[in-house]
C-alpha cells in the first residue's frame, strides 16, 4: 500500500505581515522625529557660547577643536590628539572667546597719616555726646581733620554770636586741638538765600563774622597760638548738598574747624578708628 505525502498545514488567519500597531507606532515616531528636527532648525543657537565651551573642553581633555563657521545647527567636533595643546587662535577677533572678570580690581587701601588718626580719635572721645546728638560731626581725609558745627546748635538765625551753651563745647575742642600741631582754618558757610539784615550786607559778611566769632574763642585763652589760626567767610560757595529744600539749606549753614596735617603723639592704627571719611 503506497503512502501519500502529507500536505503542509496552513496557518490560521492567513496573515504573514507585521502587526497593525507596529505600523502606527512607526508613523508616530517618524512624525515626532520630523517635529524635533524642525524645532532644531528654527532654534537660534548661541554660537559664541558653544565655541567657548568647546575650547574649554578641548583644553581639559587634551584635544584640538574644529569649529564650524556656519550659524545654526552646525556641529562642533572634537578631534583627538596625541599631545595636549592649546587651541589655535581664531582668525577673526569676533570668534575669540572672552572671559570677563566681573569682580573688578581690588581697591587700594587708603593710608591715613598717624597724626590725623590720633587727633580724630581724641576728638571723638571728647565729643562723643555732641556727635551722637548731631550738634557737630568729626570727619577726616588724608590731609586734615574737620570739626563741623551746625548752625542750629551754634548760632541763632541771622546772627554771628555763639550760643552760650556751645561755649563749653568749643573750650573742649580747644583743649584737644591745642595738644597737636597744624594750621587751623575756621570757615563759615551759609545757604543761597540772600540775607536781609541791617548789620550784614550779604551772606559773605555773615559767614565771615561767624568764623571770626569761633576764632575769637580758639585764641582767647592762648592755648592755640594766633599765628596758627585763619578765619574765612565762604558764604554759599561750597554747599554740602544742593540748596533745593529747607532741610538741605539747614545742612549748608555751618561753621567748620579744619586742622591741616596735624602731628600728635600716641597714634593708633587706622582700622581702630570709626570716623567718617570725607568724599
Amino acid at each position: 500500500m503506497a503512502l501519500r505525502p502529507l500536505a503542509p498545514r496552513s496557518r490560521k488567519g492567513g496573515s504573514t505581515g507585521a502587526p497593525a500597531w507596529l505600523v502606527t507606532f512607526a508613523d508616530l515616531a517618524t512624525l515626532m522625529l520630523t517635529f524635533f528636527i524642525l524645532l532644531l532648525s528654527f532654534a537660534e543657537m548661541d554660537v559664541e557660547k558653544y565655541r567657548a565651551m568647546a575650547q574649554s573642553m578641548a583644553v581639559a581633555f587634551g584635544t584640538a577643536n574644529v569649529m564650524a563657521d556656519d550659524i545654526g545647527g552646525s556641529p562642533l567636533t572634537l578631534i583627538e590628539s596625541d599631545t595636549v595643546s592649546l587651541p589655535e587662535p581664531p582668525d577673526s577677533p569676533r570668534e575669540e572667546a572672552e572671559f570677563i572678570d566681573d569682580r573688578g580690581a581690588s581697591p587700594e587701601l587708603t593710608t591715613i597719616p598717624e597724626g590725623i588718626v590720633e587727633l580724630s580719635r581724641r576728638l571723638i572721645g571728647e565729643l562723643e555726646e555732641e556727635v551722637a546728638d548731631e550738634s557737630l560731626s568729626v570727619n577726616y581725609d588724608q590731609q586734615q581733620v574737620v570739626i563741623r558745627f551746625s548752625e542750629q546748635a551754634t548760632f541763632n538765625s541771622g546772627e554771628a554770636k555763639i550760643k552760650a551753651e556751645m561755649l563749653p563745647i568749643i573750650d573742649r575742642v580747644v583743649g584737644v586741638v591745642a595738644g597737636c600741631m597744624g594750621d587751623v582754618i575756621v570757615a563759615g558757610y551759609t545757604d543761597d538765600v540772600p540775607i536781609t539784615s541791617s548789620r550784614f550786607r550779604s551772606n559773605w559778611d555773615l559767614s565771615a563774622a561767624r568764623a571770626v566769632s569761633v576764632v575769637h574763642e580758639l585764641v582767647l585763652n592762648r592755648k592755640i597760638p594766633a599765628e596758627r589760626v585763619i578765619a574765612a567767610g565762604r558764604a554759599e560757595t561750597q554747599p554740602l548738598v544742593p540748596n533745593n529744600s529747607a532741610a538741605n539749606r539747614a545742612l549748608n549753614r555751618r561753621v567748620e574747624i579744619s586742622i591741616r596735617e596735624p602731628e600728635c603723639d600716641d597714634s593708633v592704627p587706622t582700622r581702630d578708628l570709626p570716623v567718617e571719611i570725607l568724599p
